[in-house]
C-alpha cells in the first residue's frame, strides 16, 4: 500500500467556548444550589416537629451530652433535650426575626430615600447627613443599646434590627430616585404639571420598588446573624427560648470539653439558610441589572 494511498483520519473541529458560557454554568450551579438549601431550610422548618414526636424543652439528664445517634440524629445538650429539635425552633425564631426586621428595615429606609431622592436640595442633604451620621455607630453597639432599653424578646430585638440596618435601603433607593429623575418620562409629567407628590407615587416609587425587594430579601440573613450576636451576648431573647444564638452560647463549656455536636449544628442552621438567600438574591440582582456582578451586601 502506497503512502498517496493512507487515508488520513479527520482531526477532530476544535470547539471553542466563549467565556460567557463558563459564568452561565457556575451562575446555574450556584442558583440550583441555593435553591437546594433553601428547599431543605423550608422543608425542616415545617416538617421534623411534626415527623419527631419529642418535646422540645423535655429534659433527661439521663441523655445528657449524648453523641449523634438514630434516637437523636443531632444529640442531645447539657440537659439532654433534642439539638435536632432546638435547631429547628431556634431557626423558625431566626427568620421569624430576619423576615420582620428586614420587612421593617426596607419600609423605613425605602421611605428615607425616596424622600430624599425626590426632595433634593437641602433636604436631600440634611437627610444623607443623618444617615451618615448613625452608620458611623457601629450597628451592634447601636443594637445593645437599642434592645438593652426592653425586656429580653422577640420583638425587642426586630426593632433593635430594624433601626439598624434601614441605612444601606436609604441609600440604595436614594441613587434610584436620582437615577430616575433625569429619565424622559419624569420631565414630561413634570412639564405636564403633575406635583411632586403625585410623581414620586406614581412614577418614582415604583421604579425603587424590585431595588428595595432584593434590598429586604438580602437584608435576613444579616438580621439572623444580628438576633443570633444578641442572644449570644445574653441581650437576645430569653435563655429559655430555642434561639440558634443562645444555643451556641449554652455549648462554650460543651466544646471546651470534647462534644462537638452542641455547637457545630446550631451553627450550621446560620449558615446553610445565609448561603441559600445570598446565591438567590445574587441571581435575582444579576437579573435586575445585568451589567454589575452581584455583590452580596452582608
Amino acid at each position: 500500500m502506497t503512502e498517496a494511498a493512507v487515508e488520513t483520519e479527520p482531526r477532530p473541529e476544535t470547539r471553542w467556548r466563549s467565556p460567557g458560557t463558563g459564568r452561565r454554568s457556575s451562575r446555574t450551579l450556584r442558583v440550583r444550589t441555593s435553591a437546594v438549601l433553601m428547599t431543605a431550610t423550608v422543608l425542616a422548618v415545617l416538617l421534623v416537629p411534626p415527623l419527631v414526636q419529642l418535646d422540645q424543652q423535655a429534659i433527661d439528664l439521663a441523655v445528657k451530652l449524648r453523641p449523634p445517634s438514630w434516637a437523636h440524629p443531632f444529640g442531645t445538650d447539657d440537659v439532654g433535650r433534642d439539638l435536632l429539635l432546638r435547631c429547628v425552633y431556634g431557626l423558625r425564631v431566626s427568620l421569624l426575626v430576619g423576615a420582620a426586621a428586614a420587612l421593617t428595615a426596607t419600609v423605613i429606609g425605602t421611605a428615607v430615600g425616596a424622600t430624599a431622592g425626590a426632595l433634593g436640595g437641602w433636604a436631600d442633604r440634611g437627610i444623607m447627613r443623618l444617615v451618615d451620621t448613625v452608620s458611623s455607630v457601629p450597628h451592634l453597639l447601636l443594637g445593645i443599646f437599642v434592645v438593652a432599653m426592653f425586656r429580653p424578646g422577640v420583638w425587642p430585638v426586630v426593632i433593635s434590627v430594624a433601626l439598624t440596618h434601614w441605612l444601606s435601603t436609604a441609600r440604595i433607593v436614594r441613587a434610584e430616585v436620582l437615577s430616575l429623575r433625569s429619565r424622559p418620562y419624569i420631565d414630561a409629567a413634570v412639564s405636564g404639571g403633575a406635583s411632586r407628590w403625585r410623581v414620586a407615587v406614581r412614577h418614582l416609587l415604583p421604579g425603587v420598588l424590585p431595588q428595595a425587594a432584593l434590598a429586604a430579601v438580602l437584608m435576613v440573613p444579616h438580621a439572623m446573624w444580628h438576633e443570633s450576636a444578641l442572644s449570644f451576648l445574653g441581650l437576645g431573647l430569653p435563655t429559655h427560648t430555642a434561639s440558634l444564638g443562645t444555643l451556641i452560647q449554652s455549648a462554650r463549656g460543651s466544646l471546651l470539653a470534647g462534644q462537638w455536636w452542641p455547637t457545630l449544628f446550631p451553627g450550621l442552621f446560620i449558615i446553610v439558610p445565609t448561603l441559600a438567600i445570598a446565591g438567590l438574591a445574587g441571581a435575582w440582582r444579576e437579573r435586575l441589572n445585568p451589567r454589575r456582578r452581584s455583590e452580596l451586601m452582608l
